[in-house]
């Protein structure tokens, strides 16, 4: 069977896409120290009585290629296009959990139990009970980021699209930059409400400003990311031919 190239880019990126938003999902259990990473201080952010540091999910890392693979699919294949793998990536997350909670509450066998009962440091170590608490997270965050991921991709969809006939196709940057700054700003508030404030115990100031802190992280992404958009777009016009690049973006634009 003969794939036309534009078949085989859409199939390329939607692996990219999916990949990148499973594996964001089931790595995000993680909070790490963005300033210990760098080697910064603390920043000890204001926010809303709150002194918050840069403790992020580990998701965070990877997080922000879905959102430009989101604009690249958007580019060229339309709305509908991110439309199809935002729905279906929402389906394989939920998929995946079932999938990861099956798996945890499988019966440990007695020699993988023994031959973990230590960890790196010679202390001792439940691995079963420590696999279990990574695999899984809790409902409410699980609930939390599907919704969150779905309103921020069909945000980010639309203001990609209407970016792009306001611009006339021109200005890659304002609507890949534009479209992704707007709906991170949903998805970090939408997530964390859901998560901690309606299924925890969080009080509404404490969402606000840890999402405050969140979303400032998000936002330089996007602006530090920008170049890879147009990195990817050069090199995607070149394999289809600038001629048939140029037809699937304005069919894109008004699809």
């Amino acid at each position: 069977m003969n794939f036309t190239k534009k078949q085989i880019l859409f199939i390329v990126l939607c692996g990219i896409f999916l990949t990148n938003a499973i594996v964001a999902e089931i790595i995000g259990g993680k909070i790490f120290s963005l300033e210990n990473t760098l080697g910064f201080p603390p920043a000890g952010i204001k926010i809303f009585g709150y002194s918050l540091d840069f403790n992020m999910t580990a998701g965070a890392i990877n997080w922000p290629i879905v959102f430009i693979i989101s604009d690249i699919i958007n580019e060229y294949f339309g709305v509908k296009g991110v439309k199809y793998i935002s729905y279906l990536t929402a389906i394989l997350i939920v998929y995946a959990f079932f999938v990861l909670y099956a798996a945890s509450a499988l019966p440990p066998a007695a020699f993988w139990m023994d031959i973990n009962k230590l960890d790196l440091q010679g202390k001792p170590l439940d691995i079963n009970n420590a696999y279990s608490m990574i695999l899984r997270q809790g409902m409410g965050i699980i609930a939390g980021s599907i919704i969150a991921f779905l309103i921020g991709q069909m945000v980010d969809a639309l203001v990609f699209s209407k970016l792009r006939q306001w611009t006339s196709n021109r200005m890659i940057w304002l609507r890949s930059t534009g479209s992704t700054i707007i709906s991170q700003l949903i998805d970090s508030f939408v997530v964390l409400f859901i998560a901690f404030y309606v299924f925890g115990k969080w009080d509404f100031a404490q969402v606000m400003a840890v999402s405050g802190v969140n979303y400032i992280y998000k936002f330089t992404m996007a602006v530090a990311l920008t170049p890879l958009i147009y990195l990817l777009h050069y090199i995607i016009d070149k394999y289809l031919g600038d001629e048939a690049s140029h037809q699937m973006i304005e069919k894109a634009t008004f699809n």
